[in-house]
């Protein structure tokens, strides 16, 4: 039950993001529960693998590269989702992940705290 809920509140957070920021568009709902779900495998899958091969980058940038890895995870999502989910670029993709991390933190602490009753 947990995993569904997070996919709809990542879903919903992908909604947050296209109305907030024009370079990312969402079609419909459906759409933003397919991204949601490649994102979610590509974070799992392919991001693990990508971090460990960049580790000498992200060592000497600090740590400032895994927004890079973050940007690329979500340009290939919208890339395997076809029209639904549309990122307009490398730039679009950096920004759009940044307020979908921001964006989902906030509403899995909020959710958190709904169902918890703190």
């Amino acid at each position: 039950m947990k995993l569904i809920l997070k996919w709809l509140l990542s879903a919903v957070a992908l909604l947050c993001v296209a109305y907030l920021y024009s370079g990312v568009e969402i079609r419909s709902f459906g759409a933003a529960l397919i991204a949601a779900l490649l994102i979610g495998l590509c974070n799992a899958i392919v991001r693990p693998v990508l971090i460990v091969l960049t580790l000498p980058v992200t060592i000497l940038t600090l740590g400032l590269f895994i927004f890079v890895i973050n940007a690329l995870m979500f340009w290939a999502a919208s890339g395997i989702a076809g029209s639904g989910f549309v990122v307009h670029g490398f730039w679009a993709a950096l920004i759009g992940s940044v307020l979908y991390s921001i964006i989902s933190l906030v509403i899995e602490s909020l959710s958190g705290r709904l169902l918890l009753g703190k």
